[in-house]
């Protein structure tokens, strides 16, 4: 017996020999890489100031590979802080459901006015 591969359009269509297809919408999506990588760059930054913390204040921890792995973690967060800022001041964010619905409610009320 061979297996029908689901037809993809508008809606997902999940076919199986045991149960009638189902169907599920597809979205749009919705990821905000922008400010996910700002605020993920910016909690390595700070967890990487906390365990550089060990050794600087306390004398814990004190080996050379654990300063360099502490300084590896803080330039991971700066590339992503960076990546976040420049993917946020490019406007490289597509427009979805949710992004710049202000903007068109905006434009929505325009038209209306009293």
């Amino acid at each position: 017996s061979s297996r029908v591969p689901p037809r993809v359009d508008r809606h997902r269509v999940l076919t199986s020999t045991a149960s009638p297809p189902t169907v599920f919408p597809v979205m749009v999506c919705e990821c905000q890489w922008g400010l996910s990588s700002l605020f993920v760059g910016l909690f390595i930054i700070l967890a990487a100031g906390v365990f550089t913390f060990f050794p600087a204040f306390l004398d814990m921890f004190d080996y050379p590979w654990y300063i360099k792995l502490c300084w590896l973690w803080f330039f991971i967060g700066c590339f992503f802080t960076a990546v976040g800022i420049i993917y946020e001041c490019a406007d490289c964010q597509p427009g979805g459901r949710w992004h710049n619905a202000k903007a068109r409610e905006g434009e929505a009320e325009d038209g209306a006015a009293p």
